[in-house]
């Protein structure tokens, strides 16, 4: 059965990225949490997906311009509000007795220089001691050879992901055996997609899928036997594990989309018609930016 990833913490009852959302995720049984890597101007590793406070914290200004002195008196506009948190604040969280099991995805963000920023997570890394080494709590997720490469030199030894969506450009990768995957899952809907899944397995490497949230989805994904799910509600995804588990070949049958239950089918034809035009989108992007994306990092990663 997949595991339950809780996309930015427990997004659906919290504020994103805050420790309010990272604790409520832990405590509906969330087996990981993902979340996002930013620096401070004055080099402190905040958790934030976006690059700007404009959409968590109302303000037109760049994390990368403000010091952690500022960032730290920052409330969320969604309420219940929670400040900004930085990695170490997660750590050492996630460093107390009992919670030894809760290991963490993190997405190195390219807004900031791929040097700095994992230069900074190794002395956070460093600085937070755990009962478990950190090694076998986190893994470090690219979007591309160059960040996972800054991965492999200033943090040897720790698990990598490439961060796709798609699986075309992903395949480039399964050449390289310490690669597990970290999929937009509606991309993997279809022939090009089963025969990513498959190559994945065949090759030994983990599976993680991003962002499910629809039932529907959840279901597939555990019929995918993904290592991982990466969701919004990760209190949801288990109550949707528990039933499928219940429920055994017969739950199997039922949410084919040949099922016999006109409403459930209607709603299959409309997620597979929008993971369709996903697809195309995910297609059209790749040809216009592929060379983008592989330069991405480039500059910053001379220094290897």
């Amino acid at each position: 059965m997949p595991q339950a990833i809780a996309h930015r913490g427990y997004k659906v009852a919290f504020p994103e990225n805050t420790m309010g959302a990272f604790k409520g995720a832990v405590e509906v049984g969330a087996h990981a949490i993902e979340t996002d890597l930013h620096l401070s101007k004055d080099g402190v590793v905040v958790l934030s997906h976006d690059a700007t406070l404009k959409r968590c914290f109302g303000l037109d200004q760049k994390i990368a311009d403000c010091d952690w002195s500022y960032l730290s008196t920052l409330k969320t506009v969604r309420e219940p509000q929670q400040n900004m948190p930085r990695l170490s604040d997660l750590l050492e969280y996630l460093a107390q007795p009992g919670l030894e099991s809760i290991w963490v995805l993190l997405d190195i963000k390219v807004d900031d220089d791929g040097h700095d920023l994992l230069t900074r997570v190794a002395a956070t890394l460093a600085s937070v001691p755990t009962p478990r080494p950190w090694k076998e709590r986190i893994i470090l997720g690219g979007w591309n050879d160059t960040y996972l490469s800054l991965v492999r030199s200033i943090l040897p030894g720790f698990p990598l992901a490439l961060i796709g969506f798609s699986p075309l450009y992903a395949s480039r990768f399964l050449s390289q055996p310490d690669v597990h995957f970290n999929m937009l899952q509606k991309t993997l809907v279809g022939p090009i997609g089963r025969r990513f899944i498959k190559s994945v397995r065949k090759s030994g490497r983990s599976l993680f899928l991003w962002t499910v949230n629809d039932e529907e989805w959840m279901e597939w994904s555990i019929r995918k036997e993904s290592d991982g799910v990466i969701t919004d509600d990760p209190k949801l995804f288990l109550e949707v594990c528990k039933r499928y588990t219940e429920a055994g070949e017969s739950r199997k049958r039922e949410v084919a989309l040949v099922s016999g239950k006109g409403r459930r089918a209607w709603r299959m034809v409309n997620l597979y018609a929008g993971a369709f035009c996903l697809q195309v989108i995910a297609f059209v992007l790749m040809v216009f930016f592929s060379g983008r994306l592989t330069r991405m990092g480039k500059r910053k990663g001379e220094r290897l």
